[in-house]
C-alpha cells in the first residue's frame, strides 16, 4: 500500500473553495461587498506569497457567519456545494482520485481551508481521510473562530500529516511510495517528504523548482 495525498484548491479543484466561500458570503449578502471583499482579497494575496496568518485568517473568516444559527449555516453550505463547488468538479480530477483508489493506496485531502467548507468536498470526491484547518468550537458546538490544533499550511501540513499517520498505527516508512500532489509553493513542505512530488496545475514558481528538480508536472485543467 501506498501513501497519496491530495492538496484541494487549484489541484483538485480549478479554483480556491476558501476565497470563493468569501465571494460567496457577498453574494447572499451575509457579508459587506465592500470591506470585507477587500480584506477577503488581501488574505487571498498573503496566502499565494506564503505570508498568511491563519489564525487571524480564520478570525475574520468565520466572523460572517459563525453566530448564525447552525440550521442557516447548513443551507449555506448545501447551497455553495451546489452553485460553485459541483459545477467545478472535473471528471479528471476525479479520476485521478479513483485512480489511487483502485490502486489500494491509503488516501488522504491535506488542505488549508477549513474543515467546515472542505468536507462536503472531501465527500464529493469520495475521500475518507480529510485534514483540513480545525475549527475550534465551543462546548455547544459553536465555531469560536480560533484554530484547533495545528493549521495544515506550509510546515503544518507535515505535523497534521504526522500526527494523522500516527493515529492510524503507521510511520512514512511504513510505505514504500508516498505522492504527494499540490499547485503552490506553500506546499514545498510536503512535496519534499514525497517520494513521488507532483507539481499539479502549478504556480510558475512551482512549474520552474519541479523541472529543476525533475519532479512529475501534472495539468488537469488545461
Amino acid at each position: 500500500m501506498n501513501l497519496c495525498l491530495f492538496d484541494l484548491d487549484h489541484t483538485l479543484l480549478p479554483l480556491d473553495s476558501d476565497h470563493e466561500w468569501g465571494q460567496f458570503m457577498v453574494r447572499i449578502g451575509w457579508a459587506d461587498a465592500g470591506e470585507f471583499k477587500r480584506r477577503n482579497d488581501e488574505f487571498y494575496r498573503h496566502y499565494q506569497e506564503g505570508v498568511l496568518d491563519p489564525h487571524a485568517y480564520i478570525e475574520f473568516a468565520t466572523g460572517v457567519w459563525r453566530s448564525r444559527p447552525p440550521e442557516e449555516q447548513e443551507k449555506a453550505r448545501q447551497r455553495f456545494m451546489r452553485e460553485v463547488i459541483e459545477p467545478a468538479l472535473q471528471p479528471q480530477a476525479r479520476s485521478l482520485v479513483e485512480q489511487h483508489r483502485e490502486r489500494g493506496d491509503l488516501i488522504a485531502l491535506v488542505t488549508a481551508t477549513n474543515d467546515f467548507i472542505t468536507s462536503p468536498i472531501a465527500e464529493a470526491f469520495g475521500i475518507e481521510h480529510l485534514l483540513a484547518v480545525q475549527l475550534e468550537r465551543d462546548l455547544h458546538g459553536r465555531v469560536t473562530g480560533h484554530i484547533r490544533g495545528t493549521p495544515s499550511f506550509r510546515e503544518g501540513k507535515v505535523t497534521r500529516v504526522d500526527e494523522w499517520l500516527a493515529d492510524l498505527g503507521h510511520r512514512w516508512s511504513d510505505f514504500p511510495g508516498v505522492s504527494f500532489y499540490s499547485d503552490s509553493m506553500n506546499d514545498l513542505p510536503l512535496l519534499e517528504r514525497a517520494s513521488d512530488p507532483v507539481a499539479t496545475n502549478p504556480s510558475l514558481p512551482l512549474e520552474a523548482l519541479a523541472r529543476a528538480r525533475g519532479w512529475r508536472i501534472l495539468n488537469l485543467f488545461a
